[in-house]
């Protein structure tokens, strides 16, 4: 059911981990923000809650380790939502043609600066990316692909991330396909008041299993 595999083996080789039981309904592909990586606590706690939804779950690190020290120094990938857009549409690409996960519908959890790169990706890939959940996201910085989103998307904000609410309003009333708002009461950013990153989990876990359709078979 837990595997540690390597994505994109052929190009920069990315660390992951992988949840999948057997019967899992759909996949969800994680992209953690800036500074974070597959062992983000918040993102691993999502995971297990989607995972008790019948969901299988990949978690991976968005940048190699030579990546990582080079935005420690610059920042110069962080906000980089072109490139992590391309990383991220390759790892889907990868993972639809893996045998083991083929025609298990696809979503993506993004959080920080990687909801930008999910809705991105949904919008290069509107067949493959059939729901997606943005915690703490955000959204505003794929303003170029939302448009292109055909996927339901749920935007998560803590009710005290005032600026944030404001960047996602602004990329809601852009997306074309079904959307919702949803603000978590008393959550700051990262979510780390008792109680609110459960109920983002929560929420997230009910919105992917009532998006994603059936897996065949």
């Amino acid at each position: 059911m837990d595997q540690q595999i390597t994505v994109l083996p052929g190009g920069p080789g990315l660390d992951a981990d992988l949840h999948l039981a057997p019967g899992a309904r759909g996949i969800v592909v994680f992209v953690h923000g800036s500074g974070s990586s597959r062992r983000s606590a918040r993102n691993i706690l999502v995971a297990r809650e989607l995972q008790q939804a019948g969901l299988g779950t990949l978690l991976f690190d968005l940048l190699t380790s030579q990546e990582e020290r080079r935005d420690a120094v610059d920042a110069s990938l962080r906000f980089d939502i072109g490139f992590l857009t391309d990383r991220l549409t390759a790892v889907v690409d990868e993972v639809v043609a893996r045998p083991q996960l083929a025609g298990l519908p696809v979503g993506l959890f993004g959080a920080s600066t990687g909801a930008a790169a999910a809705l991105g990706t949904a919008a290069a890939r509107p067949g493959v990316v059939l729901s997606v959940v943005s915690r703490g996201g955000r959204p505003d910085l794929a303003a170029s692909a939302l448009s292109g989103v055909r996927a339901p998307t749920l935007l998560l904000v803590g009710s005290l991330d005032t600026k944030v609410i404001a960047f996602n309003e602004q990329a809601a009333a852009q997306l074309p396909a079904e959307h919702q708002l949803s603000i978590i009461p008393g959550a700051t950013h990262l979510f780390s008041e008792p109680g609110t990153l459960e109920e983002a989990a929560r929420q997230a876990a009910a919105w992917f299993s009532r998006t994603l359709p059936p897996a065949p078979g």
